[in-house]
């Protein structure tokens, strides 16, 4: 296995995991949400001085075989509901209510299209009403145009809207506005889901797009050889040209998942519920024996979209989330201050109080060690916050403040736990990102978990669990009938043929696998087709009348990391204290010892009030908890 660069963009920070055989470097830079590039590219040198001794960008990419990508910026924009104004075009069978038909969607529609929308009948002067209709629409301020024809005749009707379009307002004229077809997004007879993928879609394409070419002209600027793939929320990875904007959503807790599927089957992990805590957002996930909750139709906040997603929820609460006081009641999140400004105590003019401003406040974090000591805090600046926004409207103390500030934001997490999963008593809670490990006893104790587990790579977590991915594509087909299943299957396969080739794959050295998904009277079964070459028998459990999707999985076999090392381990040895951190318990100044995860010797235990810190985590270890940590820097957590 060659060098593989696994690289995951929070909204906070930016994660780089370098995996070069049983040497895993690890390292972060602040994001730069105003231009996601440049902590790309910072990233990639951070990591080149953790192997050359100073920053040599293009030899550490000529020397690299894989540069994989996640983001969890799409998931960001959805929380945060920041991005382009879409205008959206109706025609058919499809109506406004019908896309606002409960909460969620009358939310989303609100802020992502409001008075955007404009109707047309197909049947009329069709020119003139697209005309019209797009006119309309980027008077009102629309920058992207989102076309759907509810019917079965959506693909001619909106073929036609297509050639009136690049011949009424053609691409190559300043301010053209573009415009997306749903027929060309997803193959779905469900306008509903259709429709609310393309709008998705167009909402996360621009910022996306505009990043990733760039930061494609970075490497190539640099002597890189290699394409950058990106990490999708199907779990595979794929070039930039051929990834549609929706598949980025969530991705970099999918990268998550993939990396507690391995971390799990390594230990035997049974049923694992894990939080994956950034500055933004909190991603859960469920694994039952090694296999994570797939929706059929996955939800983006309660909205069905056309392709399958893990069940994955995403809370607005993280370590950047905004705290304040609300009608008498402190509020985290959803918003966030992100890296820029970040936190009060970040010094960069950021004034709103976080849950990082409250642990250092508290003396949990160490603001002269925070980040590597690459960041020094500013204690002031966060107590200030906490006083200004929490402390004066609920008239607390500092201390007061603080204990609030922790129960609101351990509270959130929990109630998002709870309501996500089933926890039961053989449940192991996984705590990672750089805020997973921060409060997870007091997380776990909430939810009445009694074992969480913290990799030794919990700050890059995601990123490293990127490694774990193939490279492929997946393919969804609609048929009409059984009978056209071996030619539509025949299509595919060209298809990713060609795909497969543009990813450096012969498609006879990939693995395939197919599946005729018939949904009969609601119900949906799943025909297993193996590789693709089915008899006729297999083909014609779809009777005439049952929808048919035909989907196809093709993937080529990328290197993974190994995983070594046990979990409490019967010769461990007492953990080494390398002194002790004062922090704020129940209100009162407390003295424990203080643990860092680098300086241990080997595998080892201790028993809390503790603090364990890591270069880039800090973990308070409660009362009536123990830590095991193996040689790997793998932490398991136990109630006593």
């Amino acid at each position: 296995m060659g060098r593989l660069i696994n690289i995951d963009n929070g909204g906070t920070l930016t994660d780089i995991c370098v995996i070069d055989g049983d040497d895993i470097r690890r390292t972060k830079t602040l994001t730069t949400p105003h231009d996601l590039s440049r902590c790309f590219v910072e990233g990639l040198r951070e990591a080149s001085k953790l192997i050359y001794g100073t920053a040599d960008l293009p030899s550490l990419l000529r020397t690299t075989d894989s540069i994989r990508y996640s983001t969890t910026q799409g998931t960001n924009a959805i929380v945060e509901k920041k991005g382009p104004r879409i205008g959206v075009v109706l025609s058919g069978d499809i109506t406004v209510a019908d896309l606002t038909s409960d909460a969620a969607e009358r939310e989303f529609w609100e802020v992502l299209v409001g008075e955007r929308v404009a109707t047309i009948d197909a049947d009329a002067d069709l020119g003139t009403e697209v005309l019209a209709a797009v006119n309309s629409l980027t008077s009102r301020g629309a920058n992207r145009v989102v076309v759907v024809h509810g019917g079965g005749d959506r693909v001619k009707v909106e073929s036609q809207i297509r050639v009136i379009t690049a011949s009424k307002f053609p691409k190559h004229l300043l301010g053209a506005v573009p415009v997306l077809y749903s027929h060309e997004v997803v193959d779905d007879r469900d306008d509903r889901r259709r429709a609310w993928t393309t709008i998705f879609n167009a909402f996360l394409h621009p910022a996306m797009e505009k990043f990733l070419y760039n930061a494609e002209h970075h490497l190539r600027a640099n002597k890189n050889q290699r394409p950058l793939r990106i990490f999708r929320n199907d779990g595979l990875s794929a070039r930039v040209a051929k990834t549609t904007a929706i598949k980025t959503y969530s991705s970099g807790p999918r990268g998550g998942i993939e990396g507690i599927k391995a971390v799990a089957a390594h230990y035997g992990f049974g049923h694992v519920v894990s939080m994956d805590v950034g500055g933004t957002t909190t991603d859960l996930a469920e694994l039952t024996d090694g296999e994570s909750r797939v929706e059929r139709y996955g939800q983006i906040h309660g909205i069905a979209t056309s392709f399958p997603l893990s069940e994955a929820e995403s809370l607005g609460v993280g370590g950047s989330s905004i705290i304040r006081v609300v009608d008498g009641k402190i509020v985290v999140g959803p918003e966030s201050v992100g890296s820029a400004p970040g936190p009060a105590c970040f010094g960069l003019g950021g004034d709103k109080a976080t849950i990082t401003d409250a642990a250092v406040a508290s003396g949990l974090i160490d603001p002269a060690t925070f980040f590597n000591g690459n960041l020094t805090l500013d204690r002031a600046r966060g107590v200030a916050a906490i006083d200004e926004h929490v402390g004066k409207p609920l008239a607390l103390s500092t201390e007061e403040a603080i204990d609030a500030i922790q129960n609101a934001w351990v509270g959130k997490i929990a109630d998002g736990l709870t309501d996500f999963a089933s926890i039961t008593e053989r449940t192991t809670l996984a705590a990672f990102g750089g805020g997973g490990p921060l409060l997870a006893c007091r997380v776990a104790d909430a939810v009445g978990v009694n074992q969480v587990f913290i990799p030794g790579l919990a700050p890059v977590f995601s990123a490293f669990g990127l490694g774990f991915s193939d490279i492929g594509h997946r393919y969804e087909v609609l048929v009409a009938d059984a009978g056209e299943v071996d030619a539509a299957l025949s299509e595919v396969m060209d298809t990713a043929r060609r795909d497969m080739f543009a990813e450096g794959a012969d498609l006879i050295d990939c693995t395939v696998t197919a599946t005729l998904q018939v949904t009969s009277d609601g119900e949906v079964t799943q025909i297993d087709l193996g590789d693709g070459q089915a008899p006729d028998a297999t083909l014609a459990a779809g009777a005439v009348g049952d929808e048919l999707t035909l989907a196809v999985t093709v993937s080529a076999a990328a290197p993974h990391p190994m995983l070594t090392g046990t979990l409490g381990a019967s010769d461990a040895q007492p953990a080494v204290a390398v002194g002790t951190r004062t922090l704020l318990r129940d209100g009162e100044p407390t003295q424990v010892p203080l643990f860092r995860v680098e300086d241990q010797p080997g595998a080892v235990f201790a028993t809390g009030p503790a603090v364990l810190e890591d270069q880039y985590f800090t973990c308070r270890v409660d009362p009536l908890w123990q830590f095991h940590l193996n040689e790997n820097g793998d932490i398991l957590l136990s109630r006593q």
